[in-house]
């Protein structure tokens, strides 16, 4: 059975609700930022990176590494996240499955998004190699999160709930567990039970290896068919509804709400946080209920 814990709630911290969180900090317990927006050095950034660790602990979330591609992390990109890491102590480093970079012409191009990746032994030992170096640079685990992907013509030798779980046998790495992400994949497949499928995709992943979960909301428009992970809604009920299923299965976890565009107020944010502290914790009762009517007997 998992371990219950007190609920650790955060938010992704973006540039317009700096002077705002920090002025209000109360009612989150972490912040997220992504890894490259505080790869330059200045004694502008220190600052505010020890203004922002005094109040919250931090969560590294990188965006650009693209451990898929076929060209590994490079040195300088490996050298800024140790140096992010060592400066902000965060508790917990990640990333996501995905390729971004690619050699054409014999140059290194960055494609500037999370692209997927076909799930195959290839793939996979090429997706470990990377992971492996970058667990070996900062000399800790990271997760990895699942992805929104928007191809259908990709050929899999696995399902993606049996490549990630190799993913994880074979580098001792975390799952960083999307809902929004898995719950977008099942829209754009037009499936008649995306709530039901969605759970049978989290419960053919290893339960210990999930270590983070992910909250977001989408646009409802459809791009070119296909619904878009562009985190600029609140979290949406049936996202909800997933994560209270979901802590059914991991236990209590860090829980991030992720909002990138059309960014609302911090107060906005705030509420979203106290909206996943009340599931969390109505999670926890109920399972200590059931354990205490257990022993009981």
């Amino acid at each position: 059975m998992p371990t219950l814990t007190q609920p650790q709630i955060g938010v992704g911290l973006r540039h317009p609700h700096y002077e705002a969180a920090l002025a209000a900090p109360h009612g989150v317990d972490f912040v997220e930022f992504h890894a490259e927006n505080l790869f330059a050095q200045s004694d502008l950034q220190q600052q505010f990176i020890q203004d922002v660790a005094a109040r919250w602990d931090v969560s590294i979330h990188g965006t650009a590494f693209g451990l898929g591609s076929v060209s590994p992390p490079t040195t300088q990109a490996l050298q800024a996240l140790t140096e992010l890491v060592n400066a902000t102590q965060p508790i917990l480093v990640s990333e996501h499955v995905c390729f971004n970079r690619a050699m054409l012409h014999g140059k290194l191009y960055h494609g500037g998004d999370l692209y997927p990746i076909p799930y195959n032994n290839t793939s996979l030992d090429v997706l470990c190699q990377h992971i492996d170096i970058v667990q070996h640079q900062l000399q800790r685990p990271i997760l990895l999160e699942n992805l929104s992907a928007y191809l259908d013509d990709i050929e899999h030798e696995y399902t993606e709930s049996e490549f990630l779980t190799s993913m994880v046998q074979r580098t001792g790495c975390g799952l960083l567990l999307d809902l929004n992400n898995i719950l977008i994949n099942e829209y754009n497949q037009n499936s008649v039970s995306p709530l039901n499928n969605a759970m049978t995709f989290i419960r053919n992943l290893p339960n210990n290896a999930i270590q983070e979960i992910h909250l977001a909301g989408f646009t409802p428009n459809k791009v070119n068919g296909k619904y878009v992970d562009d985190h600029a809604q609140p979290v949406y009920d049936e996202c909800w509804q997933l994560y209270a299923q979901t802590l059914a299965y991991t236990g209590v976890l860090p829980t991030l709400i992720e909002w990138d565009n059309h960014l609302p107020d911090w107060s906005v944010l705030q509420a979203q946080a106290e909206q996943a502290r009340k599931i969390a914790l109505a999670h926890r009762q109920t399972a200590d209920t059931l354990a205490s009517t257990d022993e009981s007997y």
